[in-house]
């Protein structure tokens, strides 16, 4: 018995000495937050080696929470299966409803120009949302049905294993970082989503009412590529001007 609990222990100062050296990584990457543990909920979620394919696949004709009787089309995500950068915005509209592909209205069009200016399109990225329906009059998000569609976000990261994600606007960032805090507040420095640096921003449509704001995204684009070339070793990604 006390050769069993000598193990034991053994094997929890090994998990607490490997835990401090994660958390000291992290801060030296300036990450203020660290989370532990993938959302539960109830219920089969998917698979965590699942493909994108497999998780849209489990996803279905998705009737788990009520935004799906007025959907036109589940918006699943667009991009690279393999993409080292991730967006997650906040909810499709009505022109991501209509196509099936999150971000390609007025908003997706900025952001398209956001990903131009780095020097990288769209088919290198990954593009998604927290909820994969369109809320009624494009009104924000509820509570339940964030929590409905969360599994699909989490089994999309896992199947994408992202260096990194831009969180777009206040209820992506809300979401992934389990946080009430304002985007102004949570913007312009990394968080840590499961060992995966966030950065959150404002949201393109945020840009088109408050164009004065694009300066301040622009710096947050600027450090994202940053550090990718930190984490990557790699040559500097882009040297563009500023979007427009």
């Amino acid at each position: 018995m006390s050769e069993t609990v000598g193990v034991d222990i053994e094997e929890l100062r090994e998990l607490i000495r490997q835990t401090r050296a994660h958390v000291r990584r992290q801060q030296l990457l300036g990450v203020e937050r660290l989370y532990v543990a993938w959302p539960e909920h109830p219920g089969k979620p998917p698979e965590p080696s699942s493909t994108l394919a497999q998780v849209r696949q489990t996803l279905g004709e998705c009737t788990r929470c009520k935004l799906h009787t007025g959907r036109k089309t589940i918006v699943f995500g667009v991009g690279n299966p393999q993409a080292w950068l991730v967006f997650v915005g906040e909810a499709p509209g009505a022109d991501e409803d209509q196509q099936g592909e999150p971000f390609v209205g007025r908003a997706g069009q900025l952001l398209t120009r956001i990903l131009e200016a780095m020097k990288l399109t769209r088919e290198q990225v990954y593009i998604c949302n927290i909820i994969k329906c369109r809320p009624p009059a494009n009104r924000n998000p509820e509570p339940d049905e964030i929590a409905a569609c969360e599994p699909f976000l989490v089994a999309q990261l896992q199947a994408i294993k992202p260096k990194l994600i831009c969180a777009l606007g206040t209820f992506a960032a809300q979401a992934l970082l389990r946080t009430k805090e304002p985007i102004s507040k949570l913007r312009g420095r990394f968080h840590d989503y499961h060992g995966i640096p966030v950065l959150p921003t404002f949201h393109p449509a945020y840009l088109l009412r408050n164009p004065h704001e694009k300066k301040t995204v622009w710096e947050d684009m600027k450090r994202l590529m940053r550090e990718y070339e930190q984490l990557s070793n790699t040559e500097p990604l882009a040297s563009a001007p500023e979007f427009s």
